[in-house]
């Protein structure tokens, strides 16, 4: 059972999983200091003041809907530079490579395989 256990852990994927995910969360880490450090109090130009500071007291509740503004906006950078720097030049790659590879034969039309099937059946008649 550890024998397999040690299996389970040691194959590439398992292995590649926990990287993207620790590489994910220090991205993730990266991006909330942008926002916070640079992007909102560039939005305090503004006259605005922080985002994560932004509320509406419903009753006894306090509603924070700054923090889900902050998250939205770090979500659509992360989601931004993945698309730019890792999805378009995967694309781009995967284009050219396909480009170098040599095109199928065309096969024959529907007209010269039902030319061939007319001539086959005269030969046997």
């Amino acid at each position: 059972m550890v024998k397999e256990f040690r299996d389970f852990l040691m194959r590439g994927n398992v292995v590649d999983l926990a990287v993207a995910v620790v590489i994910g969360v220090a991205f993730g880490a990266v991006v909330t200091a942008l926002v916070d450090g640079i992007i909102t109090p560039l939005v305090g130009i503004f006259g605005v003041t922080a985002m994560n500071e932004w509320s509406i007291q419903v009753g006894p509740a306090t509603l924070q809907y700054g923090l889900f503004l902050s998250a939205l906006l770090n979500f659509v950078i992360v989601a931004a530079v993945i698309f730019f720097l890792v999805v378009k030049p995967m694309n781009a790659a995967m284009k050219r490579l396909k480009k170098d590879e040599p095109a199928a034969p065309a096969g024959p039309t529907e007209i010269e395989l039902l030319t061939q099937i007319r001539d086959e059946l005269a030969k046997r008649a």
